[in-house]
């Protein structure tokens, strides 16, 4: 966190719910379904459960019932970060924000959800899927993964991912048992349900899995199972321990009770993108915290800001990235209408069309980005000798 201001702002989200004025004029918006941690970086390409390559919102961890205006100045302040690391004007990162607000605004107007895929995509969205879909899992399981005696064995690199203690083993083994039991729509029966072969889960190999930056130090484990075969058609999956959303805490709505945290990051997500991954589920073991599976995919990218923003992003790409965000996360919300407590679709179509609301989430935002420069200059100076 100690590098820029927008990296610090990535991962101190708490820092962000915790200042929300929460009760204030800009709170007064309709309720949806939010991902809790909007910005730049937590929108990306995966495979569907159909296994086509989609653009969306990829990251449920802090996911919440709250008013929507908390999720869009969140997004908005990523904006003026990254834009004033790139050396763009404030005018001009004000121009994008405004931009991204009056788009979310038209998707929402229209009332209708879309999805991003290749064949409805354009710019650099349009040339990520491209380059995405050409992607292989034998090119993710080389660089992950060794091979020994032709079986496969996760890469330890002491970066991306470090030994796994025989306790450590033991519990993703479990919970990796009780994700094929529950996790699976409908479960594994007998090893065949969805065209899984016997012995698919088998586990190969455990490592402990270092990624993210505010989720650094939470509990999580890479698995290399058996797949369709090995060595070249084993999979990836990522374990990753849910705790409970930081906005909770500073919100004043009463957020509906879930089994465990991991439901509701995984329900959340269900019900926010256009298709949700194929292997996306919530576990637990030995009575201990709840996780969410997903499968780590080679398709799985995010866009290049800092070449996007060069020259002012003078070529338009930031412009078209910044649409298909807009567009991804009003159809986030329009797809959650109505559900535990969110606003129903009319609420959201009316809130397209109003107007009003613009100028405080823009000026909040721009007053939030110096709040940011700040945290992190304290941060630095305590954190650096």
């Amino acid at each position: 966190m100690i590098p820029s201001p927008f990296v610090f702002f990535r991962g101190s989200c708490h820092l962000f719910h915790q200042d929300w004025p929460s009760g204030d004029k800009i709170d007064h918006a309709p309720a949806g379904w939010l991902s809790g941690d909007l910005h730049l970086e937590n929108f990306g390409v995966y495979k569907g459960d159909d296994r086509l390559v989609y653009f969306d919102l990829n990251d449920f961890d802090e996911a919440l019932l709250a008013p929507c205006t908390r999720e869009l100045a969140r997004f908005v302040t990523s904006v003026l970060l990254a834009g004033a690391e790139a050396g763009v004007s404030t005018r001009r990162t004000r121009e994008l924000a405004a931009g991204f607000i009056d788009q979310y605004r038209a998707a929402l107007a229209q009332g209708r959800a879309g999805r991003i895929e290749p064949v409805t995509a354009t710019g650099p969205v349009r040339k990520l899927l491209d380059a995405a879909a050409q992607r292989t899992r034998v090119e993710l399981l080389d660089r992950r993964t060794e091979l020994r005696k032709g079986r496969r064995q996760i890469r330890i690199d002491g970066e991306h991912a470090l030994p796994a203690s025989a306790d450590e083993r033991r519990h993703a083994k479990l919970l990796l048992r009780a994700f094929t039991e529950t996790g699976l729509h409908p479960p594994l029966d007998a090893g065949l349900t969805r065209d899984y072969p016997r012995g698919f889960f088998r586990v190969l190999d455990v490592a402990r899995r270092v990624a993210g930056t505010g989720s650094l130090g939470v509990a999580r484990y890479v698995v290399l199972v058996e797949g369709r075969g090995s060595p070249d058609r084993n999979h990836l999956f990522d374990l990753k321990a849910a705790l409970p959303s930081a906005g909770v805490a500073y919100t004043r709505q009463r957020q509906p009770k879930w089994p465990n945290e991991a439901q509701r990051l995984v329900g959340v997500q269900r019900r926010a993108q256009a298709v949700s991954p194929a292997f996306l589920g919530a576990a637990t073991a030995d009575g201990g915290a709840s996780f969410v599976l997903r499968e780590l995919q080679p398709v799985e990218d995010r866009l290049d800001f800092d070449r996007l923003y060069a020259n002012g992003g003078a070529d338009g790409g930031v412009e078209s990235a910044l649409i298909a965000m807009a567009h991804a996360t009003a159809w986030s919300h329009l797809r959650s209408s109505g559900r535990q407590g969110s606003a129903i679709a009319d609420e959201w179509i009316a809130f397209g069309r109003r107007e009003k609301w613009v100028s405080r989430v823009l000026e909040y935002a721009c007053d939030y980005r110096k709040q940011v420069e700040r945290d992190w200059k304290a941060f630095r100076k305590a954190m650096l000798p």
